[in-house]
């Protein structure tokens, strides 16, 4: 047991005295997740990014001028008013995400439509192909926009009074079957009596000086529902923090990239000779493991402990759920974390090469665990094969303790996972470890 504390105390020394190891243990981590917190934060205060949308009106009429007032007055887009040529330009260029053209005869084509089924008028989208999520928001948000005024015109406007008119005059030559013919008559001549009908007198002022109220503003047809959003995490106090997801994802990445660091040590010790010496000594090859491991732990619990605490302090992340839940999952990440270190020694060859190997095993881990973008976006078959990357279960785990606020019950099967893991990577190191280079 001396021997494992003494290797203990030698490789926290040696840490603390490597300037270069502090700082992208400590400082890295935290810098980054900072970073990435503050883009996906959530929070309900900060100002909406709206969606840069130029809408070009060659129509010209009242339905056109609809469609483009009311996207105006969207939370979700940022309207413009460019040419075709230089909106294509733009978004050629990537400073727009999406060009709308409402072509000329579009407002006439679309109250056809309307009212009989006509031929529908298209709108000319261009986009930018790297952002075609925008593009499915965008469509989404026009369409509600072109039906609120095509349909207020077509029911109040004088553009709806003519299209009447005309339809009538042609409803004996369109292709439909008398009955149906008969009911369409039937409620264009209920919409032309609707127009011919005289406006309500405007009511008495109220009081001597008083001025008339404004007559109401055109309506469509609108959304029949309001939507009433809700967050649901475990308590009434509990609320998103993106901070708490973003520090638990970086921090689980340096982590692992820190023990890459311990296996290249250990490599680089056994290249000068050092292992074959400790050989000697009265000590076996599991003890000198195991001392690696619990000071690679060590120094990896530190790594949290600082991520979170500066997380904490600053960007006000609390632990909502299982103190003890927290604790239990930031130590078997930390022992995961050694363990795959050793497992990299092990396996490992030359320092170099072992490097760069490792680091890339190390990047993919962390991509398909969720640290660096959300699992739920990966494809279905990719998200059950993400059950087998610890990562994963570390980053859901931390999430559960904060933001979330679930119970110690929750912290369970991420800590016995990642010590699963960490037995595994241990065992194998044990078994494949060698005390000199082949």
């Amino acid at each position: 047991m001396q021997a494992i504390l003494a290797m203990i105390r030698k490789d926290l020394q040696l840490f603390l005295a490597d300037r270069r190891a502090v700082v992208m243990g400590l400082v890295a981590p935290v810098a980054i997740a900072s970073f990435f917190g503050s883009i996906f934060s959530g929070s309900p205060d900060a100002e909406r990014a709206k969606i840069p949308v130029a809408i070009i009106d060659q129509d010209r009429t009242a339905v056109s001028r609809g469609i483009v007032e009311g996207a105006r007055g969207d939370q979700y887009l940022l309207v413009s008013n460019p040419t075709a040529d230089e909106a294509r330009d733009a978004v050629k260029k990537g400073t727009l995400a999406v060009a709308v053209i409402i072509p000329q005869g579009f407002g006439d084509a679309a109250g056809r439509a309307f009212f009989t089924g006509a031929a529908k008028p298209e709108l000319n989208v261009l986009y930018d192909p790297s952002r075609s999520t925008e593009l499915g928001l965008v469509r989404g948000v026009l369409t509600e926009h072109i039906m609120q005024s095509v349909s207020a015109e077509m029911f109040t406007g004088d553009q709806g009074r003519t299209l009447v008119d005309d339809t009538l005059a042609a409803i004996d030559a369109m292709p439909m079957a008398g009955q149906q013919q008969a009911m369409l008559r039937d409620l264009l001549q209920s919409a032309r009596k609707f127009y011919s009908a005289p406006a309500p007198a405007a009511a008495a002022p109220a009081a001597p000086g008083a001025t008339a109220a404004a007559p109401a503003p055109r309506r469509g047809l609108s959304m029949p529902y309001a939507v009433k959003e809700e967050a649901v995490t475990s308590g009434d106090n509990v609320s998103y923090n993106g901070y708490a997801h973003s520090f638990a994802g970086m921090g689980i990445q340096f982590l692992l990239l820190a023990s890459i660091d311990l296996g290249v040590g250990i490599l680089l010790e056994r290249q000068r000779g050092l292992w074959k010496r400790l050989r000697s000594a009265p000590i076996s090859r599991l003890s000198l493991l195991a001392g690696k491991a619990a000071s690679g732990s060590l120094i990896a619990l530190l790594t949290l402990t600082v991520s979170f605490a500066f997380a904490m302090i600053v960007f006000g992340v609390r632990i909502q759920g299982s103190r003890i839940g927290f604790a239990a999952i930031a130590l078997a990440t930390a022992l995961m974390a050694s363990t795959f270190g050793l497992l990299v020694a092990s396996l490992g060859k030359t320092p170099g090469g072992t490097r760069g190997i490792a680091s890339l095993s190390v990047l993919l881990m962390v991509m398909l665990g969720g640290a660096w973008v959300p699992s739920f976006i990966f494809p279905a078959w990719l998200q059950r094969l993400t059950v087998v990357i610890p990562a994963r279960w570390a980053v859901d785990g931390f999430d559960a303790m904060t933001w979330r606020g679930l119970g110690l019950q929750a912290a369970v099967l991420p800590t016995l996972v990642m010590l699963g893991f960490a037995a595994v990577f241990g065992t194998l190191a044990v078994a494949r470890f060698r005390w000199e280079e082949a």
